[in-house]
Parts: C-alpha cells; structure tokens; sequence
C-alpha cells in the first residue's frame, strides 16, 4: 500500500472515531431507511463525500474480485461464491463504535436466518485488525473479508471514498446465482443501515419468493 494512501486511511479512521463512529454502542443510534447509490455521494455530518469506482446495481452480478479472509489469509472471490444467499456488511472500519454496532446487529440478524446464509464483514481493515476484532466481539456466523490491498472491491462496486479511501457505509444482498438483488448504501456514515429490510429480503430469496 502506498504511504500516501496509508496516510489517508489512518486520518480518516481518526475522523471517525471522533465524531460519527465514537458515539457509542447503542440501541438507540440513528438508523436510515433511505439509500444512496454507489458512485454518488454520502456525508459525514453533513460534509458530503464522493464514492468512487463503477457503480453496482441491483441486478449486476457481484463483481470478480480478490478480498482476503481475517483468519486464513485466503483469497476469496465472492462472485465465485454461488449457491448461498449473501448478506455483505460493508464498514469503512471495525475499530469504530458504529461500526462496531453494524456488525453486532449483522450477528443478530443472522440469528434469526438459514444458517445457510452467509453474514460477511467486509472493510479495508487489515486482516489482522479484523482478526482482532473478531476474537474480542464474539459474534457467531460472521465471515470477515479484508479490502486492504487495492480496493478492488471498493472501486468494483462504487463504494470507496474518494478522499479517505475507505469504504462506504452498505449492506448488499446477493441471490445465489450471485446477482446483486438489494443494496442500502447509508446516506450518513454515522447512521445504521436498516438492517430489518435486510432480513426481509435475505429471507424472500432463501425462500425463492
């Protein structure tokens, strides 16, 4: 990783644990409903920010891309992974306390799912950040994917940062043809995504309804 973009990253993850991602983990942290779409804008207290890269859409197929598993250090292209409905959790970084949240409302999420379906957090986080992470929150069911080498899935989707380089805030439900078939993109970073319609979908297309 280029120092200059390492720069980027540890300056915009400081942004985020003093203001949105610092608020603490709480039930009663905002949630929207509403979505932005990949390749726009979002905001950070109402300072927008651009995303970047090509623009997902629902009814793509997820791209090809190489995302690096917390405890293997594996590889994984998750177009590849076909046959099992997805649920992508995408957090600009797990050393946040929204961030953090999303994740832990992943987990419950999954608890009330097939346990066929996938729950994957994916950040730019270092592998070994994540792995961190993962030990110290205990959260079942969960798959954590590193971005931290290119970004390649973040510029494949249209959900990095232009400036900070980190993700967007999203959650992508993807079928098990591996066809794109729900994104919430959180217009504010410091807000929840609506994770209950997640599981509305999630659960229609393990249904095949």
């Amino acid at each position: 990783m280029e120092k200059s973009i390492f720069v980027k990253i540890i300056t915009a993850v400081t942004v985020l644990l003093i203001s949105g991602c610092a608020t603490g983990l709480s039930s009663t942290m905002p949630i929207d409903s509403a979505s932005s779409t990949p390749g726009g804008t979002v905001s950070l207290h109402g300072n927008k920010l651009q995303l970047t890269g090509t623009p997902l859409r629902v009814g793509d197929p997820l791209p090809a891309t190489v995302l690096i598993d917390a405890f293997t250090m594996g590889k994984v292209d998750l177009s590849q992974l076909k046959g099992r409905v997805l649920i992508l959790s995408i957090v600009p970084s797990l050393d946040t306390k929204v961030c953090e949240a999303q994740t832990h409302r992943l987990a419950e999420l999954k608890s009330r799912l097939p346990a066929d379906i996938a729950g994957i957090t994916i950040s730019r986080d270092t592998p070994f950040a994540q792995k961190r992470f993962a030990k110290e929150a205990k959260l079942p069911g969960i798959t954590y994917l590193s971005d931290y080498r290119d970004a390649s899935f973040g510029r494949s989707t249209g959900l990095l940062q232009e400036e900070s380089m980190l993700l967007a805030r999203a959650v992508i439900v993807v079928d098990r043809q591996g066809i794109v078939r729900y994104i919430q993109v959180v217009p504010e970073l410091s807000h929840l995504p609506d994770m209950e319609a997640v599981f509305h979908k999630a659960s229609a297309l393990y249904a095949g309804t």
